[in-house]
């Protein structure tokens, strides 16, 4: 993924802090012993109140508090892609994401679409912490982006944070209580295992209503072999699918972040396909008789044979 320019800046948790996520102690970026911190922020050259959220050195959200508009990481902008196309525009949306981070797609919905009530799953307390001292919600910028949206009116909706595991919260939300089911979550560099299955898809399925849509962050590389397997699984549960990634990465060239979207109903694929095109960075659209042959051979994933996304390469961030 490609982000703005960053500099390793004063707030980081040690790894004996509290959740990964959102909150911090406002240590510098080591702690006491000398080793790297755990969660830390790092500024944003480019953009004055932007941060990276970083885990254990790895990226994990990049948010802007001046703009919540704006998606840095490609990845994250075809997710925001999704979203603009799961309803008309400004329309409110319920979304759940399963991943809090740094919380930069549920500010894009509340800054885009006015009154959306969003639950975000984060079962890291030491990010949680992070992001509710250093990264708050309650930000003028997304007051304003919302009343923009909104022509003027309030209507910002709600926000909620759940610290819990994300399928606990997902197999506990109402039948059809949501238009768009979002997942990215990471632990320790990897998707937990009970987080790529086709069951942990299904309860997905449940929790959608009939036209919601379905968005999963796959990270991986080389032979894309966990990808296959993941995409496989959504299949197994939902009629129409598309996988989305940079051209480099689908020809296994590199390490890095593939978006499987699915629903019951067709996909958007044309409109989607032309705001891939128009991105900084384009990324591929595959759907049809070429995801047919992208599964090919690879049996989806199930709780039985759980297997978590494969650990990135050293310099897979360097």
């Amino acid at each position: 993924m490609t982000g703005g320019r960053v500099v390793r800046d004063r707030s980081g948790t040690g790894s004996g802090g509290g959740h990964g996520g959102d909150g911090g102690d406002g240590r510098d970026g080591d702690d006491e012993a000398g080793a790297p911190a755990r969660v830390e922020l790092l500024g944003d050259l480019d953009r004055p109140r932007a941060w990276m959220l970083l885990v254990g050195g790895i990226p994990q959200s990049h948010v802007d508090l001046d703009d919540p508009r704006h998606l840095e990481l490609e990845y994250v902008r075809v997710l925001g892609h999704l979203i603009d196309l799961a309803a008309p525009a400004a329309a409110p949306l319920r979304v759940l994401h399963l991943g809090g981070g740094g919380l930069t797609l549920a500010r894009y919905v509340a800054a885009t679409r006015p009154g959306s009530t969003q639950l975000a799953a984060e079962s890291d307390p030491e990010v949680a912490g992070m992001v509710r001292q250093r990264l708050p919600l309650d930000q003028p910028a997304r007051r304003q982006a919302a009343r923009r949206a909104a022509g003027g009116r309030v209507a910002e909706g709600r926000i909620t944070v759940r610290l819990a595991d994300a399928r606990a919260v997902l197999e506990q939300v109402p039948l059809g209580s949501f238009d768009v089911v979002i997942t990215d979550v990471f632990a320790a560099a990897q998707t937990p295992a009970h987080l790529t299955s086709a069951e942990f898809t299904a309860a997905a399925a449940r929790a959608l209503a009939p036209a919601g849509i379905f968005a999963a962050n796959i990270a991986d590389g080389a032979l894309l072999a966990h990808a296959r397997r993941r995409v496989a699984a959504v299949r197994s549960v939902f009629r129409h699918a598309c996988l989305i990634a940079e051209p480099a990465l689908l020809r296994g060239r590199r390490f890095g972040n593939l978006v499987v979207a699915a629903s019951g109903r067709e996909l958007p694929v044309a409109a989607l396909t032309r705001r891939l095109a128009a991105d900084p960075f384009p990324s591929r659209l595959v759907d049809g008789a070429d995801l047919d042959r992208f599964v090919a051979g690879s049996g989806p994933i199930t709780d039985a044979d759980g297997e978590s996304s494969p650990l990135p390469p050293p310099d897979a961030f360097a």
